[in-house]
């Protein structure tokens, strides 16, 4: 990768009337890294995603690419691409001049532009099919068309704002690994606008957390998923039971229930934590039965979730109730509703959260 950051965002706001939709952010974004923006609905990262592009203009800050200063800019002058999720194609055009369309714009020949289409439809999987109208097309493949005609231009960074959200679960996940091998061919930047955890866990080298407006973390994805920065990133990233409680020491949290608890913490004595015990991390065993070392809480079962590969179990303790999957796999224990049970877990599986 390259010194030169391909974005770096430094203290930007963006105001709309009284709302701040993006709240004094600042990060950097690698030459040929897959980026991630990941939150909630609201949080502000299709606008800063759009401010990337040209289509807002920040009220604070600075946004450079590659070292020049782009706040000010419109879309054109920028080495940017963007896809949405509405695709955006036109439907009285075939698939080879809806991607030859932004060359033929720029003032390409005829042949040429065609000819550089066909190249870019024969990377993203649609040789043949460059007569089609997007009307014969399906869902998948209509992406496909947007993500040629957004690359042909051979942008430094492309912009994807949600552009898998209209897709059926199946084909959604077949595009994750299909734009993951596309990026890293290329060897550009890619940054993707999504509100799916697991999307963003699947294909990124970076995730960036946000809420409200605020960049709350920046890290991988492993980095994200088992130390997250506060309760928000926790519980946002994948499943996970928050047990409240209180820092006790450096190793030691005082649940709500009194229990004392092995799970290591920075924050100062008597702050109030949550500490953060994912479901898949957890195990069931018979009541009073705990590994060496292990930390632990009595419950009961209260009913259980058949998945297929898996069952999550619901826990009832005595102040709230937490999850446990356990794979299910041939001789498997199964634990009935009712079930008077100890729910551990090896304290290093655990990570302690504070508010912010």
């Amino acid at each position: 990768m390259n010194a030169t950051a391909a974005v770096e965002i430094n203290g930007i706001t963006k105001r709309f009337g009284d709302v701040v939709a993006v709240d004094n952010i600042s990060l950097e974004i690698a030459d040929g890294e897959f980026f991630a923006m990941l939150g909630p609905s609201g949080c502000g990262k299709t606008t800063t995603l759009r401010l990337i592009a040209g289509l807002e203009f920040p009220t604070e800050g600075s946004l450079k690419i590659f070292g020049d200063e782009v706040g000010t800019l419109p879309p054109n002058k920028r080495p940017v691409n963007t896809v949405f999720q509405s695709y955006a194609l036109f439907p009285h055009m075939n698939v080879l001049d809806n991607v030859a369309f932004g060359l033929r714009m720029g003032g390409t020949d005829k042949a040429t532009a065609r000819a550089q289409a066909a190249v870019m439809i024969g990377l993203v999987q649609l040789s043949g099919m460059e007569g089609r109208k997007p009307s014969q097309m399906s869902g998948g493949q209509q992406q496909r068309v947007a993500l040629a005609r957004a690359l042909v231009n051979k942008p430094k960074v492309l912009l994807l704002d949600e552009p898998l959200g209209a897709l059926d679960l199946k084909l959604r996940q077949e595009m994750q690994g299909e734009l993951k091998q596309l990026q890293e061919n290329l060897g550009i930047s890619f940054v993707f606008v999504t509100h799916d955890q697991e999307e963003a866990l699947t294909m990124s080298d970076r995730i960036a957390v946000m809420s409200d407006g605020k960049l709350l973390q920046v890290g991988s994805p492993e980095e994200i998923y088992e130390r997250p920065a506060n309760r928000f990133v926790a519980d946002f990233i994948g499943q996970t039971n928050l047990l409240e409680g209180t820092v006790q020491d450096a190793t030691t949290v005082c649940l709500a229930n009194g229990a004392r608890v092995q799970a290591s913490s920075t924050q100062p004595v008597g702050t109030a934590v949550a500490v953060s015990l994912r479901p898949e991390r957890a195990h069931l065993k018979p009541r009073g039965d705990v590994a060496s070392g292990h930390a632990s809480v009595d419950g009961v079962v209260e009913r259980v979730t058949y998945l297929g590969n898996a069952r999550v179990y619901t826990v009832r303790l005595d102040w709230m109730e937490l999850e446990v999957r356990e794979e299910n796999r041939p001789g498997a224990d199964f634990h009935e509703p009712g079930t008077e049970i100890t729910v551990s877990w090896d304290p290093r599986a655990v990570s302690v959260v504070a508010d912010s």
